[in-house]
C-alpha cells in the first residue's frame, strides 16, 4: 500500500509538470498587405486571454503555439487596421491575414493600431521609422531621406553640415552596420552627403538598433541598421515616382505570376550638372542609382528572392579631376517553412564598394575599394507561447583593395603600381532566445561566437619589439618604425587569427499593461577598421581588416530604461541611459599620413572610447496633430595612454573628446494634417558644436609663420541648429482613376542659419593680423517636387 501511495505521487507530480498542461496547438502564416500582397514585418499577432503574443519576421511569417480552446486573436501593425477574429484550436492551423491601411478599409474592421511604445518585449534601445512617417519629413533640397530622417532620434547625430555618415551614442559612423536586404552597405551617402543612397520607394522597412543587439548581428562596434526593399506588387502593375529641382526617380513593380511572383525596379539620377554645363562651368556633380528585386512563391513552404542594388557618384572638375565611387549589392534568398514551427532563410551575398581617382593633370588613374562575399543560413524555431529560438551561421570573406595606380594615357610618365591586397574570412555561429518568464517578466538572450583570419597573400613587416610605431622620448614624439625584416605568406596562409564569444541579454518588467522597465547588455567585435582621420567618413577612406597590429575593437554596453504609455495610448514615453566602453579603438600619431600609405600600422596606436548618456523621447501617436521630441545629454571620450611609464601617449595619456561627441542635442519632428488636400511638417534640430582643435599661438621660422596647436578637440565648432518646414498638396482626384498626384513644397533652415562646417585660420595679407573664415554649405533652401502614382 506504502509503494502504490508512492508511486501515486510520483504519477501525480510528472502529471503536474508536463502533463495537466493542455495539449498545445500552433497557428501559423503569413500577413500581408491586402492591396499588394507585400509582406509585412513586425505584425503585432496576440491572445490577450492567455496574454500571448508574437509578431511576423523580416518575411512576414508567425507562429503561434497555444493550448487546445477558443480565443480571440488579434493582428495589429502600425497605419493599418487591426482584425479581432475568434479562432477554436482543435488542430493546427495554417492561416494567411491580409490586411488594409488606414483610410483604405471598410468600416466593419474594428479599430486601428497606434504607434505606441511596446513595453512587453525586452527590446530596448531600437527605433522603427515607417516610410510614411519618413515621407513627412522636410529635408534638404526636397528630397526624401532616410539617413536625415534617424537624425531625429535619440541618441544619433550627423558628423557635420552636409557630411556623410551618422553617429550612434558616441559611436564613429565606421561603427554602424548598414544593411540593404542583409547585404553590407559601406558608404550611406551621395553627394558627399546631401543625399542617401537609399530610394524611400523601394523601401519596406527599417530598424536602428543602437544597443540590446540581437546575437544574429556582429560585425560593427555602435549600431545596426538593418533596412529591407519591397518585394514588389504581385496583385497589378503600378508606377510611382517625383520630380524634384535636383534630382528625379521612377519606380515599377508588378506581378511575374499573380499571386505567386513579382518585380520591382526603381531607379534615381539628379541632373543640377546639366544647368552648370548651359553655363559653360565645366565642373560637374551627380548621382545615379538603380534598385531591383524579383520574388517567387513556389508553395506555401518554399520562396526565392533575387534583389540587387547599384549606385555611383561623379565628382568631376573640368575634367581634370574625377571621382567615382559607389556600392553595388547582389542577394539570392530561399525561404523555406520545415515545419509550422520551424522558419528558415538560406542567403548568398555579394557587396562591394568602389572608389576611383582619374586626375588628368598628372596623368594617372587610382582604384581603390572592398568586396565581401557572404552565405549565412537563419533559423527561427517557435518552441511554443513562451520560447523562440533563432541560431544560425555565416562566413564572410572580404577582399581588399587598399589602391591600383595606372597611367590614365599611353603618354603618362606614372608607372603602374598595385598597393599589396589584403584579404579576410569571418566566420561566425549564434544563438538566441526569447523567452516568457512570466506575465511581467521577458527576456531575451543569447551568444555569438565570432572568428576573424587575416589571410595572405601579403607580405608582413617585421619591427624590433613587435613595435610598428616608436617613441622619441628626448622630443616626445611618435614616429614610424623602421622594418628590421618582412615575412611573406603565401594564398590563404593565416597572418593573424582572433576569435571572441559576444553575450547578448536585454529583460523587460511589466508594472502594468502600459509602464515597463527594461535593462541590456550587449557585446559587439569589429574586425574592420576604416583608416580616417576624419568626422565624416570621405569615399577615400580606406577599410583594413584586423591583424598582428591592429587589434580589433571590442564594445560592451549596458543600458536601462522606462517605458510608458498614457492617454489612453495616445502618447509614448521612453527614457533610456547608456554606457559604452570599446578597447582597441584606433587613434593616430602627430602627422600621421593615412592616404596611399603601404604600412599602415606605423602610424596607429590601439587605444579606448567610452560614451555615456540620457536619452528621451516623448511621442504624440494618435490624432490630426503627431510627432516627437527627442533630447539626448551625452559624452563621448577616447585615450591613448603610453604603452610604458616613459611613453606620453595621446593628449599626454589623458582622456579627450571625441570628434563624435555633441554634449547637447535636441530634435523636434512634427506632422499636422490640417485637411484631406493639406499636410503641414516641420522639423527643429538643435546640435553641440562638433569638437575641434582650433591653433592656441604661432611662431615664424625664416619669414613663414607656422601656427602652433594644443591639446586635442579642446575647442567647439558654434552651436548648430536649423528649422525646416514642408507642405504637401494632395489634390481631389477622380475615383475612377487611377492616377495620384502631390505636390511637395519644403524648406530647409528656414531662417538661414549659417551653420559652420569647418573653421579655418590665416593671415590676412592686408592687415597682417590673424583671421578665422567660417566654411558654411547651406544656407536657406527651398524646394519643390512633385509625386506621382498610378
Amino acid at each position: 500500500m506504502q509503494l502504490r501511495n508512492k508511486a501515486v505521487l510520483l504519477l501525480l507530480f510528472l502529471v503536474g509538470t508536463f502533463g495537466f498542461s493542455q495539449e498545445k496547438i500552433t497557428i501559423s502564416g503569413t500577413i500581408s498587405d491586402k492591396k499588394n500582397n507585400e509582406t509585412l514585418i513586425g505584425v503585432s499577432v496576440a491572445v490577450k486571454e492567455l496574454k500571448a503574443f508574437t509578431a511576423t519576421n523580416e518575411y512576414g511569417f508567425y507562429s503561434l503555439t497555444l493550448p487546445k480552446g477558443d480565443y480571440e486573436l488579434t493582428i495589429s501593425y502600425v497605419g493599418y487596421e487591426s482584425i479581432i477574429e475568434k479562432i477554436s484550436l482543435s488542430k493546427k492551423i495554417r492561416k494567411d491575414y491580409q490586411i488594409a491601411e488606414v483610410g483604405q478599409v471598410l468600416k466593419e474592421v474594428v479599430f486601428s493600431e497606434k504607434n505606441k511604445t511596446n513595453t512587453r518585449k525586452p527590446e530596448m534601445s531600437v527605433n522603427k521609422l515607417s516610410i510614411a512617417t519618413i515621407k513627412q519629413m522636410p529635408v534638404v533640397l526636397g528630397e526624401v531621406d532616410i539617413i536625415k530622417s534617424i537624425l531625429l532620434l535619440p541618441g544619433v547625430t550627423n558628423a557635420g553640415e552636409g557630411q556623410s555618415g551618422f553617429n550612434v551614442r558616441g559611436g564613429g559612423a565606421d561603427q554602424n552596420l548598414i544593411l540593404l536586404d542583409e547585404a553590407t552597405i559601406f558608404n550611406s551617402s551621395h553627394l558627399f552627403g546631401f543625399f542617401s543612397v537609399f530610394n524611400p520607394d523601394a523601401i519596406k522597412d527599417l530598424k536602428l538598433y543602437k544597443g540590446g543587439i540581437p546575437a544574429r548581428f556582429g560585425g560593427r562596434a555602435s549600431s545596426v541598421l538593418d533596412i529591407y526593399q519591397k518585394d514588389g506588387n504581385s496583385n497589378s502593375f503600378h508606377m510611382n515616382g517625383g520630380i524634384g529641382l535636383i534630382s528625379s526617380r521612377l519606380l515599377a513593380e508588378g506581378p511575374i505570376v499573380k499571386d505567386k511572383g513579382s518585380f520591382l525596379i526603381g531607379g534615381r539620377a539628379s541632373y543640377a550638372h546639366l544647368f552648370l554645363k548651359l553655363s559653360n562651368n565645366k565642373n560637374s556633380a551627380y548621382f545615379y542609382d538603380l534598385n531591383t528585386k524579383l520574388n517567387y512563391k513556389f508553395n506555401k513552404n518554399n520562396s526565392l528572392f533575387l534583389s540587387g542594388y547599384f549606385g555611383r557618384d561623379v565628382f568631376s572638375l573640368n575634367q581634370s579631376f574625377v571621382n567615382t565611387y559607389g556600392n553595388s549589392t547582389l542577394n539570392l534568398r530561399w525561404n523555406h517553412l520545415y515545419s509550422d514551427k520551424l522558419f528558415s532563410n538560406l542567403s548568398l551575398i555579394y557587396s562591394d564598394y568602389y572608389y576611383g581617382l582619374n586626375l588628368d593633370l598628372i596623368g594617372f588613374n587610382w582604384d581603390s575599394g572592398i568586396q565581401n562575399y557572404n552565405m549565412k543560413y537563419d533559423f527561427k524555431y517557435y518552441l511554443n507561447d513562451k520560447i523562440k529560438l533563432n541560431f544560425g551561421a555565416n562566413a564572410i570573406y572580404y577582399d581588399f583593395n587598399p589602391g591600383t595606380i595606372s597611367p590614365s594615357s599611353s603618354t603618362s610618365s606614372i608607372n603602374f603600381k598595385q598597393i599589396e591586397k589584403k584579404y579576410a574570412f569571418e566566420p561566425a555561429i549564434y544563438l538566441d532566445a526569447e523567452q516568457k518568464i512570466s506575465d511581467k517578466i521577458n527576456i531575451e538572450y543569447g551568444v555569438r561566437y565570432s572568428m576573424f583570419s587575416r589571410l595572405g597573400s601579403s607580405t608582413k613587416n617585421l619591427y624590433a619589439n613587435d613595435q610598428a610605431v616608436t617613441f622619441d622620448s628626448d622630443l616626445k614624439i611618435y614616429e614610424k618604425a623602421t622594418p628590421i625584416g618582412t615575412e611573406f605568406y603565401g594564398r590563404n596562409k593565416s597572418l593573424a587569427n582572433f576569435d571572441n564569444l559576444e553575450p547578448r541579454f536585454s529583460v523587460a518588467y511589466e508594472f502594468s499593461e502600459n509602464k515597463s522597465v527594461k535593462a541590456s547588455y550587449n557585446r559587439m567585435v569589429q574586425y574592420l577598421q576604416l583608416v580616417s582621420n576624419t568626422a565624416s567618413p570621405t569615399p577615400l577612406d580606406i577599410w583594413t581588416p584586423s591583424d598582428s597590429y591592429i587589434k580589433p575593437q571590442i564594445a560592451d554596453q549596458v543600458a536601462v530604461g522606462y517605458f510608458t504609455n498614457f492617454k489612453n495610448d495616445a502618447y509614448s514615453l521612453e527614457i533610456e541611459s547608456y554606457y559604452k566602453k570599446i578597447k582597441n579603438r584606433m587613434d593616430y600619431i602627430d602627422g600621421a599620413d593615412l592616404i596611399a600609405n603601404e604600412a599602415i600600422e606605423q602610424v596607429i596606436l590601439n587605444g579606448e572610447m567610452r560614451s555615456y548618456g540620457l536619452e528621451i523621447m516623448l511621442r504624440k501617436n494618435t490624432g490630426k496633430f503627431s510627432g516627437w521630441i527627442a533630447y539626448t545629454l551625452s559624452r563621448s571620450e577616447q585615450r591613448t595612454p603610453g604603452r610604458t611609464a616613459e611613453e606620453t601617449g595621446i593628449n599626454n595619456g589623458n582622456w579627450y573628446r571625441s570628434g563624435y561627441d555633441k554634449t547637447h542635442n535636441l530634435a523636434i519632428t512634427s506632422s499636422y494634417k490640417w485637411s484631406n488636400k493639406w499636410t503641414f511638417g516641420a522639423n527643429f534640430i538643435l546640435q553641440s558644436g562638433q569638437p575641434v582643435t582650433y591653433p592656441n599661438g604661432q611662431y615664424t621660422y625664416q619669414g613663414v609663420t607656422v601656427p602652433s596647436y594644443g591639446l586635442r578637440n579642446e575647442n567647439n565648432l558654434p552651436l548648430y541648429h536649423h528649422l525646416d518646414i514642408s507642405a504637401t498638396l494632395t489634390p481631389k482626384r477622380n475615383e475612377s482613376r487611377k492616377w495620384k498626384r502631390e505636390w511637395v513644397f519644403s524648406i530647409y533652415n528656414l531662417y538661414a542659419r549659417k551653420n559652420a562646417a569647418s573653421i579655418s585660420f590665416r593671415q590676412n595679407q592686408d592687415s597682417g593680423q590673424n583671421e578665422a573664415i567660417k566654411l558654411s554649405i547651406f544656407g536657406i533652401v527651398p524646394a519643390v517636387s512633385y509625386n506621382f502614382k498610378f
